[in-house]
């Protein structure tokens, strides 16, 4: 069984989804695009298929079986209405909204309609990120962390716009660091204190720092930023046996104990989106798991607006919905 697909929003990242249903992930077809720009038209040229320039023709479409939305995250609400309401799943591109109450929305709708919701968080689908989760039980009982995601300054307009974006790095770097943390340890965050900084940005945020409190008595820092032209996405774990420490940008892992440090192997590197894609797509078909539940773009979003609201207020927020325990995406 083939699944026709349609995205909407072919950008730089959208572009990406595209290609990668066109070559790489057998059970899925690109049946439509949707772009308002003329290079649409090219686009959907190449990938034989048809472009729509008004999103909502993509997903009133007959032949659009599901939709994937690769759009500012401002747009998701509307486009998960009326996804929600013609019966087809959906596939949102992180974060899934900009404020928790809309994410909260986008999750009830698709729950009240019975209609399967995604999330993009790509990054739970790196090698080192798996690597992590696998291992982590090799360290003991964890005390501590630190993360960061650290990106150059971005070069998209709507980056900088905030009736589009929404808020800066707090939602779109920091989104995918915490989501990866709860994926690794299984824990959800408490309660978080935050301070930003606007160093090339005027209106948006571009620095976020965090201390993190977890279930289990857990604490660590979460640093993201688009700042300096070097990146980095580095995650350490203290345990009482040890700590492991990996860079899923530089593929790199290692497990230290006393003063020893053992390099460790992760998978070679792959592209995030095709292991989506594939978990996707066995998922639709009946015989997989849904790889990012809905409720785990919520749970992201809801730790990304607390840290923005503990810096403006300059105290410690809780997370609202944190006691709920949403899922964390399956085992490797």
């Amino acid at each position: 069984m083939t699944i026709q697909v349609g995205i909407i929003g072919t950008g730089r990242h959208g572009s990406r989804y595209a290609r990668h249903i066109v070559q790489d992930v057998a059970g899925l077809r690109l049946a439509a695009i949707s772009r308002r720009s003329a290079e649409g038209e090219d686009q959907a040229a190449e990938w034989n298929c048809v472009r729509h320039a008004d999103w909502r023709d993509l997903v009133a479409d007959p032949e659009v079986e599901a939709v994937v939305a690769v759009v500012p995250p401002a747009l998701n609400p509307d486009i998960a209405r009326l996804c929600a309401a013609a019966g087809k799943p959906l596939l949102i591109e992180k974060p899934l909204a900009v404020s928790s109450a809309a994410a909260a929305e986008i999750v009830a709708l698709f729950r009240e309609a019975g209609v399967p919701l995604t999330c993009g968080q790509t990054l739970r689908f790196n090698p080192v990120v798996r690597a992590l989760r696998r291992q982590l039980a090799e360290i003991g009982t964890l005390f501590s962390f630190s993360a960061n995601q650290r990106l150059e300054p971005s070069s998209l307009a709507w980056h900088s716009i905030p009736s589009l974006a929404g808020a800066g790095v707090s939602i779109h770097t920091a989104v995918h660091v915490f989501d990866a943390l709860r994926f690794i340890t299984g824990l959800e965050v408490q309660r978080v204190m935050a301070v930003f900084r606007r160093q090339h940005q005027e209106i948006l945020e571009d620095l976020l720092a965090v201390l993190v409190e977890m279930e289990q008595n857990v604490v660590g820092t979460v640093d993201c930023s688009k700042v300096g032209c070097a990146r980095s996405g580095r995650f350490e774990f203290v345990g009482y046996q040890g700590q492991l420490h990996g860079d899923q940008v530089h593929h790199t892992l290692e497990l230290i104990r006393g003063t020893e440090v053992t390099r460790l192997r992760p998978e070679g590197p792959t592209e995030t989106i095709i292991s989506l894609l594939h978990e996707w797509c066995a998922f639709l078909s009946g015989y997989g798991v849904n790889p990012v539940p809905g409720e785990d773009g919520l749970a992201a979003v809801r730790i990304c607006e607390a840290s923005l609201d503990s810096a403006r207020k300059d105290k410690w927020v809780e997370i609202a919905g944190a006691e709920e325990g949403t899922e964390k995406g399956s085992a490797d």
